[in-house]
């Protein structure tokens, strides 16, 4: 679609086309507008910003406008917040009446929905008034706004549980005994580069000791740990051990609430690593089987059954008192929602602690979007997948704890944490909701600083395992930024 802006950068424009014109890509033509397209000005009048939305298709032109109190905006980056929400509503109410299916996320193209509804909370809102004032000011459904309330209440439990100094850990092990058709995680075959397993180690082993010493003299308290992947249980039980040998070496992790290893492909675990685990303080689990129906899990790349997950459990459990999540995914190539609801019955059948409902996102970097995304069911299929969810983990009493999104998201819709009572995952909601510094380590680590009043700065690892050994020494001391955020 041609894009004429003024007043505005690209990014809201850009988001809002992607979330309700998902098969539109934006061009930017120059000369006067022309053609089917989407004009958006924006300007400040009368102490409002205003947008105006002109949006012509099918040889129809569609026109709105929004606009909000612009005395809020108090610097640059509160400017660009303020532009984005009009030009997005803007947007949304141009597009819903050009005939676009209602979305149930409304005009919202945002990865964090649920900080909107803290928020209001936080102003001392009841949650009834919060979920109305959610569905007014953005058209959010109903029911994706009671989603919303329940994991803006759990994100502000926690919150009140941690102290000024918290802060999470994550170590990356960036290997996978085989990659998914929809995964875009720079995650490596362990059989095309297992010679790189041993350097990676030897690296990741470095960086700890570096990031201990900094966390150390920043005063910083660890108190949640989660080594995610990849697949971390591709590695050898002597190789787990080794790992979290060195992490208790390295860190003080006697304020430890939640200490998390990703066992996500059943192929992956044996009795020997869970062993490892449970010797090294290991107490939750998370195995993604992803679907219960072989015919999906061929499709997607997976080289395991249904069975094998429900032995992989039966493991799980005589291991000793772990606390598991599961993932499924809604919208996997040749599924439907029958299926969907099919695989749900059975990993309610093996009594996690958690279990995570994902849609499918189709992103850049995937063999799904490289090759083609055929077969995917429609979004209405996906959106059948989601509500029977609901209903069923709402019957089966676990609650909705922490919730995202993202972009390329089959029907726009959502991931969403559920839970058995007071069994949330701390590290979970620490990371959507940017409660507390998430410190990386490992290669594509993402460590996100977090000061009182919402400051925040992003540092980024080497994405790739031989880069990231390559670069080790300057990942080592790039530590030092935890200090210089963090120092006392």
């Amino acid at each position: 679609m041609n894009l004429y802006l003024n007043g505005c950068g690209k990014y809201p424009a850009e988001q809002a086309l992607l979330t309700f014109f998902p098969g539109e890509r934006p061009e930017y033509p120059e000369g006067e507008p022309q053609g089917e397209r989407c004009e958006i000005n924006v300007a400040m009048r009368n102490e409002r910003i205003m947008c105006t939305c002109l949006l012509v298709r099918g040889g129809r032109a569609y026109r709105s406008r929004a606009s909000m109190d612009h005395s809020r905006i108090v610097d640059e980056v509160t400017r660009e917040r303020y532009t984005g929400r009009v030009v997005k509503l803007a947007f949304f109410r141009a597009a819903v009446a050009s005939g676009i299916p209602y979305p149930e996320w409304g005009c919202l193209t945002g990865v964090r929905p649920v900080k909107l509804v803290e928020g209001y909370l936080r102003e001392g809102m009841t949650p009834a008034g919060a979920r109305g004032r959610f569905m007014r000011e953005y058209y959010v459904s109903k029911r994706r706004a009671t989603l919303s309330v329940a994991a803006a209440k759990a994100s502000l439990d926690a919150d009140r549980s941690l102290g000024e100094r918290d802060v999470c850990l994550y170590v990356g092990i960036p290997f996978c005994p085989t990659r998914c058709a929809y995964c875009s995680f720079v995650s490596q075959s362990v059989e095309k580069s297992l010679g790189l397993v041993e350097p990676y180690l030897e690296a990741l082993e470095r960086e700890i000791s570096a990031t201990a010493e900094a966390v150390g003299r920043a005063q910083l308290r660890p108190v949640a740990l989660y080594i995610g992947g990849g697949t971390p249980t591709t590695l050898s039980a002597g190789q787990l051990d080794r790992l979290c040998a060195q992490l208790e070496r390295s860190f003080d992790l006697s304020a430890l609430r939640e200490y998390t290893v990703e066992a996500g492909r059943p192929d992956t675990i044996t009795a020997d690593k869970l062993a490892a685990l449970r010797a090294h303080g290991v107490k939750r689990l998370s195995v993604n089987p992803q679907t219960m129906s072989d015919p999906v899990l061929s499709a997607i790349g997976r080289r395991h059954t249904a069975k094998d997950i429900e032995n992989a459990m039966s493991l799980v459990r005589s291991a000793g008192r772990f606390e598991v999540n599961m993932d499924l995914i809604a919208g996997l190539q040749t599924d439907t929602a029958e299926g969907f609801a099919d695989s749900l019955e059975q990993v309610l059948a093996l009594r996690p602690d958690n279990i995570t409902i994902h849609t499918l996102a189709v992103k850049r970097g995937s063999r799904l979007h490289a090759e083609g995304a055929e077969q995917l069911p429609a979004p209405e299929e996906v959106e059948r997948m989601l509500s029977g969810a609901m209903n069923r983990l709402t019957a089966a009493r676990y609650e909705p704890y922490y919730l995202y999104r993202q972009k390329y998201m089959s029907g726009g819709f959502e991931n969403v944490g559920w839970t058995k009572p007071w069994r949330a995952s701390l590290y979970n909601i620490c990371i959507m909701e940017e409660l507390r510094s998430i410190i990386a380590m490992g290669a594509g680590g993402s460590t996100k600083l977090i000061a009182p009043g919402g400051r925040l700065e992003r540092h980024f690892a080497p994405k790739y395992p031989g880069e990231y050994i390559a670069a080790i020494d300057r990942v080592c001391a790039d530590k030092e930024r935890i200090v210089g955020f963090h120092g006392v």
